[in-house]
């Protein structure tokens, strides 16, 4: 009888255990995205992170899972992204991160945000940091930058947590976060925060492609629009980004009249990293599918990133476009 009591025991503490974890993994999965960048590692990360959970000693119990289990997940993936920049270094073409569809990302955009408290007015929110020009911008930081920005900007963790996450002092980390700041805030690309306006800007920009429409094309760039694509050697992609309105345009222009089949081409506008953008496959399987994230400020495209590595969808559902 002893033993089938302490039996019962484990078996609530296991309940108790995976509740609590279930409960936190969508904001476990939203950090380790937003410090990864990859859709497979934020995978693995939160899937190491329950291991190591389920692992845990019944006794003492842990005073806070939340706090605990961001620890956990953040030192998993510090831990993986100085092996990860060093295969980035080598990889052909622009890095561009994994692409999120629509609101069904495993919960990094909007999920985390309970129980995350309201910061100063410069706070990065949720939405903006999931987005894929700032990603793209986040990766220029050391790992210990990165972590310690999304940590304290996006899910205001406080400096001894992320301390124990980095192996540094709470001041050291404050000095990252202050430093990853002021860098995020000189190279992040101007953006708009109006949802309808950068749906607009984005449905101009594709009636110009569609209609052929050239010169209706060229009023929607900004003159010193950037556009980066990433082939990964897989597909044919720009190996460096293409700058300027004439040339990004001619570039577009290239691309449609090169691998754009109608007749069997699907296109549709979808919420790219929490902002609208482009995704489009081709159900012959002769031209690569893609998706199109879009940076846009005063109705004109400041920034398009161009994911077309097919290793980098196979998450995707491109099938139901």
């Amino acid at each position: 009888m002893p033993e089938r009591g302490h039996g019962a025991a484990d078996g609530q503490v296991r309940a108790e255990r995976l509740a609590q974890f279930e409960e936190l993994r969508g904001r476990l999965w939203g950090v380790a995205y937003r410090i990864m960048g990859t859709v497979s590692d934020a995978d693995d990360a939160v899937q190491e992170s329950w291991l190591r959970w389920q692992a845990l000693p019944d006794e003492p119990p842990v005073e806070s899972p939340r706090a605990f289990l961001t620890t956990v997940v953040s030192r998993i993936c510090y831990d993986l992204l100085g092996s990860a920049r060093a295969r980035r270094e080598t990889y052909v073409g622009p890095w561009l991160p994994e692409p999120l569809l629509d609101a069904a990302t495993g919960g990094p955009v909007g999920v985390a945000r309970t129980g995350v408290p309201d910061g100063p007015e410069d706070r990065v929110t949720l939405d903006e940091s999931v987005g894929m020009a700032l990603l793209t911008v986040l990766e220029r930081l050391t790992p210990a930058e990165r972590t310690a920005f999304v940590l304290y900007e996006v899910f205001a963790v406080p400096f001894p947590e992320i301390a124990e996450a980095v192996g540094r002092t709470p001041e050291s980390v404050r000095q990252l976060a202050s430093r990853a700041r002021r860098r995020v805030r000189a190279e992040a690309p101007r953006r708009t925060v109006d949802r309808v306006e950068h749906r607009r800007t984005v449905e101009a920009f594709l009636a110009a492609v569609m209609g052929g429409d050239f010169e209706a094309l060229l009023t929607v760039l900004d003159p010193e629009v950037v556009w980066r694509s990433d082939g990964g050697g897989k597909v044919s992609a720009a190996r460096r980004p293409v700058l300027g309105r004439e040339k990004v345009a001619r570039y577009v222009w290239g691309l449609v009249t090169r691998n754009f089949a109608p007749a069997t081409m699907r296109l549709a506008v979808r919420d790219v990293n929490g902002a609208q953008g482009l995704v489009f496959a081709d159900a012959s399987g002769e031209y690569p599918s893609g998706v199109f994230a879009f940076t846009v400020h005063d109705g004109l495209i400041t920034e398009v990133d161009a994911v077309l590595n097919p290793d980098k969808l196979g998450h995707l559902d491109l099938a139901d476009l």
